[in-house]
This record gives structure tokens, sequence and C-alpha cells, in this order.
């Protein structure tokens, strides 16, 4: 009895008590993972649009170095922060400079905060939902006679022609003057956030509805 008790009692110790102080060190780590550009977290973002909800991925990743573009559609799966940094590269000053893109969207985030006292994540997120157009027109040929019809925008396609309005506002606005990027860009999306009519993407969405309610 004693000879076996002794054997048992010093292989039980140590390893008991050796995973206890990793357990900290592990929580840390997730925390920093869900921060998008170290500063903002993503893992409480509300959406008000149950429509685009799948459509519009939010994650700490900002570069997936195009790891979405094997497969189509597969860009929903991607962070709509990096749909919209590739977004901004779609114009002749910046196109394949993903780096300077970057910059803009992390600068203009920080002026977002600075004037919403919000989440620019968050702010994003309601700029797109207020951003995409629920109709728009197709042209229908009945005999040699163009048509136009109205039809139901599907949710992918409102997500990409929000980033897309939102991308041309920021250029629109910052070509040519002494507004920043940046600056352009957080206007964008405090304004669409808001939904106001005198902001670019929530301009445009309202032209294309209006038109398409003329075509029903």
């Amino acid at each position: 009895m004693s000879e076996s008790e002794s054997e048992s009692e010093p292989e039980q110790d140590p390893e008991s008590e050796a995973p206890e102080p990793d357990a900290p060190v592990d929580e840390e780590e997730a925390t920093e993972r869900a921060l998008l550009f170290g500063v903002w977290d993503v893992s409480d973002i509300e959406y008000r649009d149950p429509s685009t909800k799948r459509y519009i991925t939010v994650t700490p990743v900002a570069h997936t170095m195009g790891r979405h573009a094997d497969k189509q559609f597969k860009k929903s799966e991607i962070s709509v922060v990096e749909r919209l940094i590739n977004r901004l590269m779609q114009t002749d000053e910046n196109t394949g400079k993903k780096q300077l893109a970057t910059r803009i969207v992390r600068d203009a985030f920080e002026i977002v905060h600075e004037r919403t006292e919000e989440n620019p994540v968050q702010v994003l997120v309601r700029a797109v939902e207020n951003s995409g157009p629920r109709e728009e027109t197709v042209r229908l040929k009945y005999g040699g006679i163009s048509v136009p019809k109205a039809v139901d925008v599907a949710p992918q396609r409102r997500v990409d022609q929000a980033l897309k309005f939102l991308a041309q506002g920021t250029r629109s606005a910052s070509h040519k003057t002494t507004t920043t990027a940046a600056e352009a860009l957080a206007r964008q999306l405090v304004g669409a956030a808001d939904y106001d009519l005198q902001t670019y993407a929530i301009s445009q969405k309202e032209e294309k509805e209006r038109v398409a309610a003329a075509a029903r």
C-alpha cells in the first residue's frame, strides 16, 4: 500500500498545475484577433436589413491576398472593409495600390470615430445597407422597341452597388480638390449612415429607385 501511493502521488501534481498559466494568454490572443487594424472591434456588429445581412461579412482581416478570386460570388465571404478597399483601387490614381487604399480607409475610420463616437465598422455596415438600391430598370425589346422595366435588385448586387457608390462619391469629392480621400470617404460613410440625401451614394440610390418607380 505505501509503495503504490508513493509512486502515484508525484505523477499527478505537476500535470494538473501546468495548463493554468496558459489560460490568460489565449484570451489575450483571441481579443487581438478580433480587432480590425488593431483598434476596432468587429464582434458586436448590428444589422438592420435582414436581406443583406448574409452578404455583408465583417472580419478583422483587411487583406486576404485574393483568396476569394478562385470562385464566383465568393467575394461575399470576405470582409466588407476589404471590399471597400478594393473598390477604392478601381481608379486611375489608386490602381494596384492596396496599401494606399488601406491607409485611406484606416484614416477615414479614425475621422468617423471622432465625429460620431461610434464604431466606424458599424457606420460602414449601416451606410452599405442604406446605399443599396432595392429596384432598378432593365431594357426589354418588343418588336424593335426598347421598353424599360422595373425589377427587384438581388441582395448581393445591392451590396455591390452600395460599395460602388461610396467609392465613386469619394473619388468625385477628392479629385482635383483640397479635400483628402480619407476626409471624403468619412463624409460619405457618415452621410450614408444617416441617410443624408446630399450624399452621393444616397442620391444615386434614390435616382435609381425613382426611375424604377416610373417604369413599373
